[in-house]
């Protein structure tokens, strides 16, 4: 079941870069589910806009923003890949990133610093690797959306 939630969301996400758009606010918040075809949906597509309109503004949930976002560069599709790694986490952990953690300028330091939430035990070997991967301090490092 984790497996599927993850999956629909990175395929909603994938239809999101195929348009060349950038989500730029991607955290649970922002997933819905419909009880009606069993399925996983992105929502609040607000700041969602084309890869080539520049932003340094920093805005969404600060435990899923990449850290390159808060040391003030822009967003790009591999922020939105930071932002699936922590949604991977949440569903193997099955609690929000930093959860114990006041949502501050100390937090977003460590994010920047390589701080990542304590991977579960029980979390398959595959999917600890591939969170890892997308949760990589160097955003060149991170899978694109169709590697995923």
């Amino acid at each position: 079941d984790r497996i599927k939630i993850i999956y629909e969301i990175i395929n909603a996400l994938s239809h999101i870069h195929a348009d060349k758009a950038i989500h730029r606010d991607l955290h649970s918040g922002n997933i819905l589910y419909s009880r009606s075809n069993d399925y996983w949906y992105i929502s609040d597509l607000g700041f969602c806009g084309p890869a080539n309109k520049s932003s340094k503004s920093i805005y969404g949930n600060l435990p899923y923003i990449a850290p390159e976002v808060i040391d003030g560069r822009e967003y790009t599709f591999a922020s939105d890949i930071y932002s699936i790694s922590m949604l991977m986490w949440e569903i193997s952990s099955g609690q929000p990133p930093f959860i114990n953690y006041e949502h501050d300028y100390d937090l977003a330091m460590n994010i920047i610093n390589g701080v990542r939430p304590k991977i579960v035990s029980e979390t398959p070997l595959e999917y600890k690797n591939l969170m890892k991967k997308c949760w990589d301090s160097d955003p060149l490092k991170r899978p694109d959306i169709k590697t995923l």
